[in-house]
């Protein structure tokens, strides 16, 4: 009786692990061939539902499949995908899920950064882009980013015209020296 039990527990484990394995092969596939599709040669212009049909597939999978190594790449680029499509709130979201939910992904200082690139450049909300810049900073010093964080920091709120003047002004004091 007992083996029987023991069997049928073993088959049930079974199902469920080749229920989920076909799941996710199914989930990769449809992200594949939507991927195919909107990144064509032949698509000049991206087909924003395409797109958001996309970023729904990732995050998704991501959902359904949190531990698998694919899930903060699929979240990643359905961040990077929302902050390009203007939808910013959508990508800070997503950028917030990989830093809170997959802290050691290698992309997880490049969301940061591109989280405050979007409070700074999509939703003008300089106050955020400053407090979010000056975390990444604090957080990594070292990255590549670091030093145009740096630099968004500093310009942080100043029109193209005052830019372009300050630009113009240190290259005469370089010029003089």
């Amino acid at each position: 009786m007992k083996t029987i039990k023991n069997l049928k527990l073993l088959a049930f484990i079974s199902i469920v692990f080749f229920a989920c394995s076909s799941q996710k092969q199914d989930k990769e596939s449809q992200i594949k061939q939507l991927e195919g599709q909107l990144f064509s040669d032949e698509n000049k212009m991206v087909d924003r539902n395409k797109a958001n049909e996309l970023i729904a597939l990732y995050i998704e999978f991501a959902d359904e499949f949190p531990e698998n190594e694919q899930s903060p790449a699929y979240l990643f680029k359905a961040g990077d995908m929302a902050m390009n499509l203007s939808m910013p709130r959508r990508s800070i979201e997503v950028f917030d899920r990989i830093l809170n939910n997959y802290p050691d992904y290698e992309k997880a200082p490049q969301c940061l950064f591109l989280k405050a690139y979007v409070f700074e450049n999509n939703l003008g909300d300089l106050k955020e882009a400053k407090k979010t810049y000056e975390q990444f900073l604090k957080k990594y010093p070292d990255d590549d980013f670091a030093d145009d964080a740096e630099i968004s920091i500093k310009n942080l709120g100043k029109s193209p015209e005052e830019l372009i003047k300050e630009f113009e002004e240190q290259a005469k004091k370089e010029g003089e020296i």
